[in-house]
């Protein structure tokens, strides 16, 4: 039995240096991971300063396009600041806008006779959550007020009216003949987001 080692030759193996699988693509012709994941942060940003003016009416033109990144962002936002005020609210959140992104849509459903014309329920929720950053703002702003006091209260009232009228507007110009269902619109929208000021102020 022999324990020699055998001399080693000189050639080295060849070096891979082609790409994995063969496809003959490299890492600089893949395309962004949020492009990937059809996170448009430009299009998210562009929806965002457009409710974010509370006297301007948001471009209905930029809210067609339905996705779901941006609204699930304020909603986590929201949760977030009610977490830094001592309240752990993220499945409340969640499941809040879940059932009235259901309830709006089956109410809008019967309330426009089935001509909902781009309104479907995929745009709600989207709507629905977007339309939540004024809520994000109050809940911000709730973690310097005193609790209990008339100041809080009155400040709601006014971030309330703000998420109602932009999903108002918005909602009536999506769907095909709301312009003449926006009284009631609006008073389904103040309800949900009224639910949500409550979680706020107490």
């Amino acid at each position: 039995m022999s324990f020699d080692i055998p001399a080693q030759s000189n050639s080295t193996p060849p070096i891979f240096t082609g790409p994995i699988g063969g496809s003959g693509a490299s890492f600089e012709d893949e395309p962004p991971l949020l492009e990937e994941l059809g996170i448009n942060t430009r299009q998210i940003w562009r929806k965002t300063v457009s409710i974010l003016h509370p006297l301007r009416s948001a471009d209905p033109s930029l809210h067609a396009y339905a996705d779901l990144s941006g609204a699930f962002l304020f909603l986590l936002s929201f949760g977030l600041f009610q977490l830094l005020a001592g309240k752990f609210h993220f499945g409340i959140v969640l499941g809040w806008v879940t059932v009235a992104s259901l309830f709006l849509y089956f109410v809008f459903s019967m309330l426009f006779d089935g001509h909902r014309g781009d309104l479907d329920l995929y745009r709600c929720v989207s709507l629905v959550g977007y339309c939540m950053l004024p809520m994000v703002i109050f809940s911000t702003v709730s973690l310097f007020l005193p609790r209990g006091g008339g100041l809080i209260f009155g400040m709601g009232m006014g971030f309330v009216l703000w998420s109602t009228r932009v999903c108002t507007r918005l909602l009536a110009e999506l769907a095909s003949s709301g312009d003449e269902h926006r009284g009631l619109i609006a008073y389904a929208f103040w309800l949900v987001y009224m639910l949500f000021s409550v979680l706020v102020i107490f």
